[in-house]
């Protein structure tokens, strides 16, 4: 896919400096910036792991974590094209990048659905190429779940998507239990079925349920703190179970969401879509 033309992603000053982590910024603020997805330092002993059979794993790495550094910027076309030149290891930041461009940033409705097919490819081979790999799993849920919300949550029921989330967001948390985003997500999945088909099919069909949601916000809450995107989702997921009855709730959740500092350019994303929502 041809993404020359995507937009970067700036923060409020017009300048990305604040997320511009060269040289070892990266690796020492990475357990921070990968708190919530769990994903593993990219060194040589990471690439061999995916890939034994990687010629130079050393500059490999070295072009993961440049990949990774224009992800955390908001340079998600230069991550992607990055990530596409490594090949199928880097399938976890070109899903990210790819995935948080889509759904914040791009306006044609006709090429988001197209990056998020994409999205869902990579992820698929990623999966059989790396069954123990987390992230795989969780990515392949995570545009699934943006797929979804395109076309709608109904018609992505009625494809089938609802059970594929559900399979690669459980094969994630098997691998990760810890895993905050995986745990976001799957919260928002139950919330999203129960507002779709209500609380007696949606838990004989789909085994959703509002207590399992709110735990898995808790949870993921619990991990990530001061992840917007896990405050965010957490007051979208009120409404959706909730409706009015719980509207202060989720409007003080995107409050919480919209106060944080963010240290990347998705939290930045995160927090500026809670602000702006709020009024």
């Amino acid at each position: 896919m041809n993404t020359k033309n995507w937009a970067s992603y700036s923060n409020d000053s017009g300048n990305d400096s604040d997320f511009d982590y060269q040289d070892e910024a990266l690796s020492k603020e990475w357990p921070a910036l990968h708190l919530g997805d769990c994903e593993p330092w990219p060194d040589a002993e990471r690439v061999t792991s995916l890939d034994p059979d990687q010629a130079d794993p050393e500059k490999t790495a070295e072009q993961l974590q440049e990949a990774w550094r224009r992800y955390h910027r908001g340079d998600f076309a230069g991550a992607v094209d990055l990530a596409n030149d490594i090949g199928l290891i880097a399938h976890a930041v070109a899903n990210k990048a790819s995935g948080i461009y889509a759904d914040y940033l791009e306006e044609d409705d006709d090429t988001k659905l197209a990056i998020y097919k994409a999205g869902i490819e990579r992820a698929e081979a990623a999966i059989e190429a790396f069954p123990d790999d987390a992230n795989a799993h969780y990515f392949h849920a995570f545009v699934l779940g943006r797929y979804s919300q395109c076309i709608s949550i109904s018609k992505a029921l009625a494809q089938g998507v609802g059970g594929k989330i559900k399979t690669s967001l459980e094969s994630a948390l098997e691998l990760a239990p810890k895993h905050a985003e995986a745990l976001t997500a799957y919260g928002l999945y139950h919330a999203e079925i129960i507002d779709k088909v209500g609380k007696l099919v949606g838990s004989m069909t789909y085994g959703a349920s509002a207590d399992k949601a709110m735990d898995f916000f808790a949870r993921a809450l619990k991990i990530t703190p001061n992840a917007p995107i896990a405050h965010l989702e957490y007051g979208n997921g009120l409404y959706l179970l909730y409706g009015d009855k719980r509207l202060d709730d989720s409007n003080a959740a995107y409050a919480e969401a919209a106060k944080q500092t963010p240290i990347d350019a998705m939290q930045a994303l995160d927090r500026d879509y809670a602000a702006a929502s709020l009024g």
